[in-house]
């Protein structure tokens, strides 16, 4: 979902951006016009998630799926080593492909337990000569999140920030390196944002492609070839939106915070509907929840989507609901949800 004023200031320059009389999506990335687009919008992220001068801003493409190799490829040179913490299904997709790259370990593991939670371990379990240590902070499908970042001791930090980018502050410089697909919270799908400490941009491992060597956009200010022009164009007006319009990321954290409360306070009082993921590691972007048969489900699914509310059914690999509620969803929305819940339950037969 994406803030409505975004849409309505994009739809308002879909013909003619700042009097240039062409659309974004018809100018050229060389030209001055975009050129100022693109820097405004890295400017605006530094800005927003308050990010150190030493850290490098990449606007990529390949989704945060490309990154699950670029990863290890940029950063897993030196030992050759890599810890990764399996707490969700692109976590572990991630150490799946990390590992045609090096020597690569599951730190810790909820697989076992259907995810239903966050593993935790301490400094002393990560390998003192790992390159660097990997987690997913907010894992989409299973709605659990790190409760806070996790201490690694001396070696490198990385986490996949796709589902939770810009939805709280967040410590940049407790990491080495974050990256997010941009199509949760930021733009449209298409854009992968990187953030790099630039100690870390060395040598990639010899058979690292050029187009996913860090190196590569870094030197270029990200446009070695045609970037992905109209979602970072997108990015530039939700992170505006985000500054002045919400106040920053202490406000966004706060709306997000309450409209979590909320609906987990409805799922925790339910007869019907309970919470699949412990209180200790429950998200505050997606809400995932079951009824115990596939059969009601279902039907608070469908029902659901006669009502407007829509896009409910939990990933085929979890089943039941999630409702995940980004920042552009408003708290209306969460009191929708929670109302029509209600009354599904009361016309149930227990």
């Amino acid at each position: 979902m994406l803030p409505l004023p975004v849409l309505r200031r994009a739809a308002a320059e879909m013909e003619n951006y700042a009097g240039c009389g062409m659309s974004v999506m018809e100018m050229s990335h060389r030209s001055p016009v975009f050129e100022k687009i693109i820097d405004q919008a890295q400017q605006l992220l530094r800005q927003v998630m308050a990010i150190p001068d030493n850290y490098k801003v990449l606007f990529l493409q390949g989704g945060a799926t490309q990154q699950f190799a670029a990863v290890p490829l940029n950063l897993m040179t030196h030992s050759g080593k890599a810890d990764y913490v399996i707490s969700g299904q692109f976590s572990l997709k991630a150490y799946e492909e990390a590992r045609r790259f090096g020597d690569v370990r599951v730190l810790a593991s909820s697989e076992k337990d259907n995810f239903s939670f966050v593993p935790s371990f301490a400094p002393r379990d990560v390998r003192p000569d790992a390159d660097y240590v990997h987690i997913c902070y907010n894992n989409t499908i299973f709605g659990s999140r790190f409760p806070a970042i996790p201490d690694t001791g001396d070696v490198t930090l990385v986490a996949d920030l796709s589902s939770c980018i810009l939805s709280e502050p967040i410590d940049i410089s407790r990491f080495g390196l974050v990256y997010a697909g941009a199509q949760k919270n930021m733009a449209p799908a298409g854009l992968t944002v990187v953030i790099v400490r630039e100690d870390l941009l060395g040598p990639s491992q010899p058979r690292t492609p050029l187009m996913l060597d860090y190196q590569t956009a870094a030197k270029n200010d990200s446009m070695y070839n045609t970037p992905p022009c109209y979602p970072i164009y997108i990015a530039m007006l939700v992170l505006a939106w985000l500054r002045d319009e919400i106040g920053g990321l202490e406000q966004m954290a706060a709306i997000n915070r309450r409209k979590a409360q909320k609906l987990y306070a409805a799922l925790d009082q339910s007869t019907l509907f309970r919470p699949t993921v412990r209180p200790d590691s429950r998200s505050i972007m997606n809400v995932t929840f079951v009824t115990g048969s596939k059969e009601t489900d279902a039907r608070f699914c469908r029902e659901a989507e006669e009502n407007g509310l829509v896009n409910l059914k939990g990933h085929r690999v979890v089943g039941g609901m999630r409702a995940s509620i980004y920042n552009a969803m408003p708290e209306e929305g969460v009191d929708a949800l929670i109302g029509f819940m209600r009354s599904f339950e009361a016309r149930q037969s227990f």
